[in-house]
């Protein structure tokens, strides 16, 4: 789900009707094309490690979540599959008995799903069916497991703690929801004695993991401009937590680091993007809406380069591995780039579809699930 899919308000038809320039795809312009990719001598040592089918997101995110070595897949139509991390062998196969948007959360005891109709859904490790809850709207955002715990986020902006084991209610935080925002799913993390959860409007919020209270909120993008769709600043994909920072991006906002015990940011950069960031000990890397990949210093948030080779191609998620930050492209390929000064230095091909989930890095895998349900372990040597 790119800009032009995402867009999601009582007045979405009128607006989307007249904006035909959110779409990058719209104009003749060759300028407005995506970039075409030249011919390239790879540089590094990528092999598919392994690929296993599991079917197709449709239009949604559904992100692999790791555990206990194991990968835990799925698919829209309800399937739901636990693999081997390093083989990709599968374990179990279940029917989840629904529509599946959002997921998949684990701590490898149990493993969450959001179904249709805002149905939550819990099993254990073995593929067994453990309860099954309500949220108050259709859930997009992968549920977070840890601690006993499993915290739900629904796109009326309700966060909600269940106990993992019996999914009885432990606590629910309701957060206000601009008029207009993207039809994303904002991702959470857990860490430490806290959950993070990622806000329309611009905004990361910190809360205990145990009772639900307010640790701190940061603003990471301001609304800006005369029109609801100029205001819309919504955080995108899921915040990394790294020793004491926590790092995100904001569509038509800013690019962060900002303490994770206070939330005081360390540092902000100007940066529009509607996917998530990938953060190592030097850099913190973003691929902004028009398709550039941009690295920042980790530590003091100064630019360390950009490149516009991949412009529109609607990238994903990045991720950084060894001397390499891959990131995949909306016709599913995975390219390489040096994480020192940007240059391409090797391609992936996948299945032809986009890629959106966020990528798993798994032991020397990094792990890639494209919207045709195609799950691609790459090894990086």
């Amino acid at each position: 789900m790119r800009i032009t899919e995402k867009l999601a308000a009582l007045s979405l038809l009128a607006l989307m009707a007249g904006c035909a320039s959110l779409n990058p795809f719209a104009s003749k312009d060759p300028k407005s094309q995506p970039a075409k990719l030249a011919e390239l001598t790879s540089s590094i040592a990528v092999r598919t490690a392994w690929t296993h089918a599991i079917g197709k997101a449709g239009g949604y995110a559904l992100t692999p979540a790791l555990a206990d070595n194991s990968l835990f897949v799925a698919g829209s139509d309800g399937a739901l599959a636990r693999l081997d991390a390093a083989t990709g062998r599968e374990q179990w196969r279940i029917k989840a008995g629904t529509e599946l948007t959002a997921g998949v959360g684990s701590d490898g005891a149990v493993v969450v799903v959001g179904g249709a109709k805002g149905a939550i859904l819990a099993f254990d490790g073995a593929g067994k069916a453990l309860w099954k809850q309500q949220a108050s709207s259709e859930v997009l955002s992968a549920p977070v497991v840890g601690q006993g715990i499993v915290v739900v986020r629904s796109v009326d902006n309700r966060i909600v703690a269940f106990d993992a084991t019996s999914g009885a209610k432990k606590w629910t935080v309701q957060r206000a929801t601009p008029a207009l925002t993207l039809r994303n799913a904002p991702g959470m993390v857990i860490s430490g004695a806290n959950v993070y959860v990622a806000q329309p409007g611009g905004k990361l919020l910190a809360l205990t993991l145990a009772g639900g209270a307010p640790r701190w909120e940061a603003a990471v993008g301001e609304p800006r401009g005369a029109t609801e769709l100029e205001r819309v600043t919504d955080i995108s994909g899921t915040p990394v937590v790294l020793d004491q920072d926590i790092c995100t991006v904001s569509y038509q906002g800013k690019v962060g680091c900002f303490d994770a015990a206070t939330g005081v940011a360390r540092w902000t950069r100007d940066l529009s993007s509607d996917a998530g960031v990938a953060v190592d000990q030097r850099f913190v890397f973003a691929a902004d809406e028009k398709g550039a990949l941009v690295a920042f210093s980790r530590e003091g948030g100064q630019s360390a380069w950009k490149t516009d080779k991949l412009a529109l191609r609607r990238l994903s998620t990045p991720v950084s591995y060894g001397r390499a930050v891959a990131v995949g492209d909306y016709q599913g390929y995975i390219h390489f780039l040096s994480r020192e000064d940007g240059a391409l230095i090797g391609r992936v091909s996948t299945d032809g579809s986009p890629i959106t989930s966020v990528p798993v890095i798994a032991g020397t895998n990094l792990i890639f699930q494209t919207q045709s349900g195609t799950v691609t372990a790459l090894a990086v040597e």
